[in-house]
Formats: structure tokens, C-alpha cells, sequence
């Protein structure tokens, strides 16, 4: 079910709403809380651990935020495991001293299915919208009539659904925390020993409504809740803007996966399938986390999930598998069943498998898509989709079979329908109840009625869950063993080693496993020579060695990472060029003369498409990156002058900050330099320019001069268009080949003998003019593409007018972030890999915005790109700089940091001219936000 209050419009609204979600969440992460630290004082927040058994592309829109409070008051802020929604965080008013239960409007037919809330009339904060109300009750699935009765139904025609989001804050998060200290071990003990169960979404919430009292008394530990829980109320926040997935029935859960969200779902996940030809798996069927062998067939729109499957099972179409483990059939005879299929499971059914507490046994379930286990037999309740008074005429088997004389309701819930009985008998009986299977002799009958049967209201109290969870992480620590193995022995090492090493962490013999992955990791370079990057190669030996607890070797073989891609990078530069003969050079002798060079350059702003040309990635992939060459306040910030001199044989360099060193034996100048070297970018500059070895410091000296009148960490791509200034200004006094090309490819040699990474659209964006948009193509050599777009002046002068260009005042080091970006990529981090491709595409669909003048447009994809950045990196964003984009807002169709984020400057596109003047002034007048606007201009061609 996708409910909805109401859809963001613009590309704007899309990104406001991802820019309120601050962690991932998906139905079986679990919780746990710890006190922390907030500008608002102390807070309570969620710890959320993801299950293993999801991977975490699965599902991507869920949203959980941490709402501000007054100091010392605290809260908590949560929700139930069934539900991914997505909205605006800012635009919540909870109540400061009660709870708060968020709810969307919705139609009758959904909210006969889910829980309702009954909102008061009369008790309402917010009078305007009547969007805060006093709950006066709550009901849970309720027919029609039961909502009419209720009193549950809006002027609209609506009703409230229960999204199970719930907050506590004040005197009633204070009541939670008492009583968590005064009774927690009391509590728990009774629980266990009673086998009873305590349902933070129910009874807990039942303590605040004074209509569920009744109900609650009769509830395990209901009379104490009441009691520590009952001085406080709880209200409803109606949220109109709201939007979420619900996961509470296997229909939903079919629907997502097929519908307009399937495109985030990885159909093979963790999964170890035959080849294609000894199995029918439909395409659209969704495998995760499971081992399948030859000769199983899977219909159209299923999923598998956590399973192992044998030989001759057919799941049909629109099926749910989860959990079960069919490996092989010992004593089964498949003459029973009338044909060479063992089990069959017909279309739109379910089928899971679950251990019980206190016994060896485990139970087989099964039953229709729509069957709803609550409704009854007088409702026309259904079992296997067909009504049970059908069931039990084609079963020949009495009511009695399945519900005592004392069972007030019987449906599905209630029926004790499930044998605890043998895997192949459970397989038999399972076809029969089904109708799959016939049972001509009654003797699959007999079997079913003198076995020990359970009720899914008897098995929800019976799962070990604790075995559950041992016997899931043991398979899926197996699966990605076996899947280690294959990627070792039989690919090309494009799976993510790091996330399966994480996945056999379970496993009690991991450490063999690891000895082994090594083992054939040695001969892995032999199979496949000149095909591998070197630079994967270590990263995948670095991963094993750290799962297998060697850190040191791990250590060491982290440096050969970096070294190679180092290597990989200059290879890919150098790979064709031509170095200069010895006659040319020698001809140059003794015809030496003072030269001078001084170059000037602007800074970069992009727009999108970052990341996508940072080694190793552009060396592998394709890359494309918008961006744009400015002034800053009237002049090029960036510059540097190189002259000869006779003065000294040496090289002298001087910068801005008035630092200065004298180098006169030039055979010192090698890489690696420390980090903390002032001028290791112009050593570097002077290594990759072979200057060093020229005739011309044979009988003259240097003189360096380097300024960059833009602040430390802007973001604008400051130290590689300064590298780029230095470059070209040595090849000119060098009298090479100075073209913007050639420049652009030593640069990025450059930054990796620096130590600090990084890619080629800064000096692209500040050695060409104006707006471009560039593409690289990997190879031998690597090829760049700068294509300047042909803007009209009406465009040119209204992006100046809309565009405001902020310092925030804060200072990030790129190269920081560009390592763990890095150390993603070679680890194939499937999320990574997805986001960098978009943003390259829409570096593409941005240049067509800026060609066909929709300033609007490149709006919606800066908000885009700035989402997608804090994907990458979820510190690229922080508390100044969200304050300084709900301010601007209100003004502006679009907004992101520059460069790597973290802080730096902000690009902020205004929705008008108007709106530009009116929010630079703001910004100029603000008290909270100090920041700056700097005056620019395009830098257009000479």
C-alpha cells in the first residue's frame, strides 16, 4: 500500500523531504537507545542496526529524524517496523509535555485494513487546521460500520491512519524513563517466565488513551501502565504533506516490489543460483539470500527470500518463500503426489518455515496472498483464497477439526491447521491442505488429524527467534562464503569482498574461510594479467586481511592501495606521449635567456556531475561533470609567476602566506612529501613537468611565486587550479606544450604524487572559460572531452542575477572525504556505484537545461545533487549549513554545496531576480548566520 497525503510537486520539494532523513531504516532493523547531545539540550536517540538478511538497496525512502525539544525535557521519537515513510521533519508541531502519534488522511477501504485513530473534535491546539488533536480512540482494522460508529470518519469522508511514527516528549517521555528504571527487571522477568508479550505500539499507547483502559487492564502488565503512564494524553498530528510505504500484509510487500518502486530492488541478491538452462526462474522474480539447486522452478513476481531449495519444487507465480529449507528429501515419495514435481506451491500463495521454542520441531506455514487470518468464517473468511466452508467440503474434515467448542472466532488465526511433523510429511500434508495435491486413500488425512497441530495464534507465541536468528546468519554467512569463493576462482573480483567479509562475521569458522579466500588469492593476478586493476587487487586482499584479524599486513597492504592508484593514474596520462629528444633538447644549449611566466586563473563552481572524474573511477568508468570558471570579487583569485634566474642554481618558492624555502639540491625534491609540507604541490608540479632533468636549471635557477585569494577548504577547487597555474606556467618557461589538455593531465598526476586524490573537472574548470560540460572515456590513454556551452548573453546575465555564491564560513579538507569515497568504489559499493552514475547523467541533463535557458530546471537538479552527495557522504552536510538552506528556501529553486561539502561555499539559485536581492540582503542582515556573499562573475573567454 503507498498511502499519501499529498505528493511533492517539484524536483524542490523531493529534495526537501530526502534532506529531512538522517538515517535508513527497513522492516527488521532493530532499535536501541542512548542518551546524547543536541544544540536543544539532551536528547534520546535511535541506534539502528541493519538486519542482515536485507540488503540495504532494498528499500531507500524511509525517513527517521530526532525533533528539537527544550532543554532537559528530552524525548523520543520512533516507529514501527512496517512502514517507510517519507516527509518534511521541519514541518511537525508535537505537543512539548505528551505524546504524539503521526497520522495521514486516508480512504475508508485502506483504514478498514490498519489501525485508525480517533481524533477529538473539540480537543484541538491547532484551531487553523485542526492538524493537532487529543486521540479519543483507536481502532484497529475496522469495518465501515465500526468507523461510523466510532465517530472515526472526517468531514472529507476520510479517516486517520495510524503510521505507528510516535513521539514522547516532556512529562510523558520523563513517566516512559521512570518507569523503564523503576521496573524494567521486574518487567522483563514476568514477561519471560509468563511467555506473555508487551507491544510498545500497542500497549504503550493505550496507556495514554483513557477509552483503551478497559481493553488494557486485561493485558500483561496493563494495570502498571496505566498507572505510571495514564496522568499523560496523547495527541494526533494530521500530516497532509506526508507520504509512505506500508509493509503489513505479503500483498503490499508483492506490490512495492512490482510496482513504480521496483527499480531500487536488487532482483539478485546474495543468492547462489544454477545455471539458467537447469532452472525456470521467471525475470521478474526477486531472489535474495538464497541457495537454489538444479531443477526449481519460480513463476512471474515472486520473491525468495533466506531459503534453500532443492530439486523439483515449483513456486508459482505471485509466491512468498521465506525462511525455508528444503536442502534435500530423505525418505519423500514423490509417487504420493501423482507426477515427478516433490512440492509444488500454487500461485499467490505463501510458504514459511519457523523453529519452536522448547523442541526440536519446526512447523511449515502456509497460506493464500489474500487471505486476512483474522476474519471469520461467518465473514466469508478464506484459507488458500477460498472461502473455509469450501475448505472443509473439499478437505472433508469437520469445523471441530480445527476450533474447539469454546472458540468464540474461528478463522484462520485460530485454526490449528499446521502439523508439527517430519519435513516430507509436512511437504505432503502442506499440498493437500493447499489443494495442490490429492489424497485419494485418505491416508495424508489420517496423517494430518493425529499429528500435534498448531494455530498461527499458538505459533506467535512458539517461534525461537532466537534460533531463527542463529540459523539466518549461519546461511547467509555460508552463501556469502560460497559466493567469495566463486568471485575468487571464477570472476573478475566486481563483487563487494568487504560486504560478504561482514556477512561470514557470523560464521564460528570464519577464520578458515578467510585462509582459504586468501589462499586463492595468490594465484588470482596469474588468471587474469593486464585485465585487473592492481589497485582492486589490493583493496580485496586488504578487506580479507582485515576480516581475518591481521590489521598489520593490512596496514602495509593499504599503502600499496594508494600507490597504485597513484600509478594507475600517471599511466593512463603519460601512455602515449612523446618525451623530448636529446637533440632537441641539446640544440636549446646555450641559447639560455630570462624567461618569465605568469599565470592567472579563476576558481571552479559545479554544478553536477562530481566525483564521477576522480581516479580510480574515471580510469574505469565514463565520468561527466558541468561546471563553470568564475571571478571572484572582479579579479582571478588563483595565480602563480615562474621566472629564470642567475641569481641562484636552485629553486626558491614564496606563497601568499609568506612562507618561503630555497632548494639547492634539486635531487631532494621526491615524493612522497609529508602532509604537512607547505609546498609539496609545487615540488610535485616541478617533478611531474620534468624540469627537474632540463637543460635549463643547468646554468639558471627558479623563482616560484604561488597566491590564491580565495579562503582554505572553499571548495572551489582552489589547490588543483593553483597545481594547474603552477604546470602551465613551468611549461611555459620550459617553452612545451602548454595547452589546456596537456595541463589539465599533469595536474591530475600532480594530486596524486601530493598524496590528496582527486579528479580532473577542477583544473578543467579553471584552466577552460566559462560553462562546461566535460567528459572522460577510460582507457590507455585516458581522453577528456570539454565541450564550452554556446550560452546566449540573455542567459549569461540572468544565471549572474539568480545565482548567489556564499562562504559559509566553514573549512573542509577534500581529500579527507575522497579517501572513504575511494575506499567505496574499490570496495564496489553497489549504492556508491549508483549514485555516481546519476550524477553523471545529470551533468548531461543539466547541460541541455542551460542550452535551452530553464534556470529552473538546473534548480531541481543542483537539490538533486547536493541529496546525492550526502549519499556519498553522509557528513557533507551539517547544522550551519542545513540552517543556511531553510533559510534560503523560501527563496531559491535550487541549492548545494560546492566541491566535497562539509563547508566551503554554497551555491544558491534564487527563483527570480527579486528573490536574489531580497535574499542577499537577508542574508547580509542576519544575526544566526554568518556568512558571506561574494560578488562574481562568469569568466568568460579572452
Amino acid at each position: 500500500m503507498v498511502v499519501r497525503g499529498m505528493r511533492p510537486r517539484s524536483p524542490r520539494q523531493r529534495a526537501s523531504w530526502r534532506r529531512s532523513t538522517c538515517s535508513c531504516f527497513t522492516p527488521g532493523a532493530t532499535a536501541r537507545g542512548f542518551p546524547g547531545r543536541t544544540p536543544w539540550g539532551r536528547r534520546f536517540s535511535l541506534c539502528l542496526t541493519w538486519p542482515e538478511t536485507i540488503p540495504m538497496d532494498l528499500f531507500r525512502f524511509c525517513s527517521i529524524t530526532f525533533l528539537p525539544s527544550p532543554p532537559v525535557q528530552g524525548g523520543i521519537f520512533i516507529m514501527t517496523g512496517d512502514v517507510l515513510p517519507c516527509f518534511d521533519a521541519s514541518n511537525l508541531h508535537l505537543p512539548e509535555d505528551a505524546a504524539c502519534i503521526v497520522t495521514v488522511p486516508t480512504t475508508l477501504d485502506v483504514a478498514a485494513n490498519h489501525g485508525v485513530v480517533v481524533a477529538s473534535k473539540d480537543g484541538g491546539v491547532d484551531k487553523e487546521t485542526y492538524s493537532l488533536c487529543l486521540v479519543d480512540d483507536l481502532l484497529q482494522k475496522p469495518t465501515v460500520s465500526e468507523l461510523v460508529e466510532g465517530h472515526a470518519i472526517l468531514d472529507d469522508g476520510r479517516a486517520l491512519l495510524d503510521t505507528g511514527i510516535i513521539a514522547a516528549r516532556g512529562k510523558a517521555w520523563q513517566d516512559l524513563v521512570t518507569l523503564a528504571l523503576s521496573s524494567s527487571h521486574t518487567v522483563i522477568k514476568e514477561l519471560m517466565t509468563s511467555n506473555k508479550e508487551l507491544s510498545l505500539y500497542e500497549d504503550l499507547v493505550a496507556a495514554w488513551v483513557p477509552a483503551k483502559h478497559e481493553w488494557l487492564r486485561k493485558r500483561p502488565l496493563g494495570k502498571e501502565l496505566i498507572s505510571a503512564l495514564g496522568k499523560q494524553r496523547i495527541f494526533s498530528f494530521c500530516s497532509y504533506d506526508f507520504s509512505f510505504l506500508h509493509f503489513g500484509t505479503s500483498v503490499e510487500v508483492l506490490d512495492h516490489l512490482a510496482g513504480s518502486y521496483s527499480g531500487l530492488v536488487g532482483r539478485r541478491h546474495m543468492c547462489s543460483l544454477p545455471e539458467t538452462t537447469a532452472c525456470d526462474i521467471a525475470a521478474t522474480a526477486i531472489i535474495l539470500s538464497t541457495k537454489i539447486s538444479s531443477g526449481v522452478s519460480i513463476g512471474e513476481d515472486s520473491l525468495v527470500y533466506d531459503s534453500v531449495l532443492c530439486g523439483r519444487i515449483r513456486i508459482g507465480s505471485q509466491c512468498i518463500v521465506v525462511a525455508v529449507n528444503i536442502s534435500e528429501f530423505h525418505g519423500y515419495n514423490p509417487q504420493i503426489l501423482n507426477g515427478s514435481t516433490c512440492f509444488t506451491l500454487p500461485d499467490r500463495h505463501c510458504l514459511w518455515e519457523v523453529p519452536l521454542v522448547s523442541s526440536a520441531g519446526r512447523v511449515l506455514v502456509y497460506c493464500g496472498l489474500h487471505d486476512n487470518p483474522k476474519v471469520s468464517i461467518k465473514r466469508d473468511g478464506t484459507f488458500c483464497g477460498k472461502p473455509w466452508i469450501n475448505v472443509l467440503e473439499d478437505l472433508r474434515i469437520q469445523d471441530s477439526d480445527l476450533w474447539d467448542s469454546t472458540s468464540q472466532d474461528k478463522c484462520l488465526w485460530t485454526a490449528k491447521l499446521f502439523p508439527v511433523i517430519s519435513l516430507p510429511e509436512m511437504l505432503n500434508v502442506g499440498m493437500w491442505l493447499m489443494g495442490s495435491a490429492c489424497d485419494p486413500d485418505g491416508k495424508i488425512a489420517s496423517l494430518w488429524r493425529k499429528s500435534q497441530r498448531i494455530s498461527l495464534e499458538e505459533l506467535h507465541h512458539a517461534i525461537d527467534y532466537r534460533q531463527l536468528c542463529t540459523e539466518s546468519s549461519k546461511h547467509q554467512a555460508d552463501l556469502a562464503a560460497d559466493i567469495a569463493k566463486a568471485c575468487l576462482n571464477y570472476g573478475l573480483l566486481g563483487r563487494n569482498l568487504f560486504q560478504l567479509c561482514e556477512e561470514m562475521l557470523q560464521k564460528d569458522t570464519r577464520l578458515a574461510v578467510y585462509e582459504e579466500l586468501l589462499s586463492f588469492f595468490r594465484s588470482h593476478r596469474d588468471q587474469y594479467p593486464g585485465l585487473l586493476p592492481q589497485s582492486r587487487e589490493y583493496q580485496v586482499k586488504m578487506d580479507l586481511l582485515r576480516a581475518s584479524g591481521d590489521l598489520s599486513t593490512a596496514c602495509v597492504v593499504e599503502e600499496k592501495v594508494w600507490a597504485s592508484i597513484a600509478s594507475e593514474t600517471a599511466s593512463a596520462i603519460k601512455y602515449g606521449s612523446k618525451e623530448p629528444s636529446s637533440s632537441n633538447m641539446s640544440s636549446n644549449h646555450g641559447n639560455l635567456h630570462p624567461r618569465k611566466a605568469v599565470v592567472e586563473l579563476p576558481v571552479r563552481v559545479d554544478f553536477v556531475g562530481g566525483w564521477s572524474d576522480t581516479p580510480p573511477w574515471s580510469l574505469e568508468r565514463p565520468g561527466c561533470v558541468l561546471n563553470m570558471a568564475i571571478s571572484l570579487q572582479g579579479s582571478l583569485p588563483v595565480g602563480a609567476m615562474i621566472e629564470t634566474t642567475e641569481d641562484h642554481l636552485g629553486v626558491r618558492i614564496k606563497d601568499d602566506a609568506g612562507r618561503n624555502v630555497y632548494i639547492d639540491n634539486l635531487a631532494s625534491i621526491s615524493s612522497p612529501f609529508k602532509e604537512s609540507d607547505p609546498f609539496r604541490l609545487v615540488k610535485s608540479a616541478l617533478i611531474v613537468t620534468g624540469i627537474l632533468g632540463h637543460k635549463i636549471l643547468s646554468k639558471s635557477g627558479l623563482n616560484i611565486r604561488t597566491w590564491a585569494n580565495v579562503p582554505r577548504g572553499s571548495g572551489l577547487g582552489t589547490s588543483s587550479i593553483l597545481a594547474a597555474a603552477v604546470v602551465k606556467g613551468l611549461f611555459q618557461v620550459m617553452e612545451d606544450d602548454e595547452s589546456d589538455d596537456n595541463v589539465a593531465r599533469a595536474v591530475l598526476v600532480v594530486e596524486q604524487i601530493m598524496g590528496t586524490g582527486g579528479g580532473w573537472q577542477d583544473q578543467i574548470g579553471g584552466l577552460y572559460p566559462g560553462i562546461k560540460c566535460t567528459q572522460s572515456f577510460p582507457g590507455q590513454p585516458l581522453r577528456l572531452q570539454v565541450v564550452p556551452l554556446l550560452t546566449t548573453p540573455q542567459l549569461i546575465q540572468e544565471l549572474e542575477e539568480r545565482l548567489l555564491v556564499v562562504f559559509t564560513g566553514q573549512v573542509r579538507l577534500a581529500h579527507q572525504v575522497l579517501q572513504k569515497v575511494v575506499t567505496r568504489y574499490l570496495r564496489r559499493d553497489n549504492i556508491l556505484i549508483s549514485s555516481i552514475k546519476r550524477l553523471a547523467e545529470l551533468a548531461k541533463i543539466g547541460r541541455e537545461a542551460l542550452m535551452n535557458g530553464q534556470l529552473d530546471e538546473l534548480g531541481g537538479i543542483l537539490l538533486e545533487a547536493w541529496r546525492l552527495h550526502q549519499e556519498l557522504d553522509p557528513f557533507c552536510s551539517n547544522k550551519l549549513v542545513d540552517e543556511l538552506f531553510a533559510f534560503a528556501d523560501p527563496y531559491c529553486c535550487g541549492y548545494k554545496l560546492v566541491g566535497a561539502g562539509g563547508g566551503g561555499f554554497a551555491l544558491l539559485l534564487a527563483k527570480n531576480p527579486s528573490c536574489t536581492k531580497e535574499l542577499r540582503r537577508a542574508l547580509e542582515e542576519s544575526a544566526t548566520l554568518d556568512v558571506k556573499v561574494y560578488d562574481w562573475n562568469i569568466a568568460m573567454p579572452r
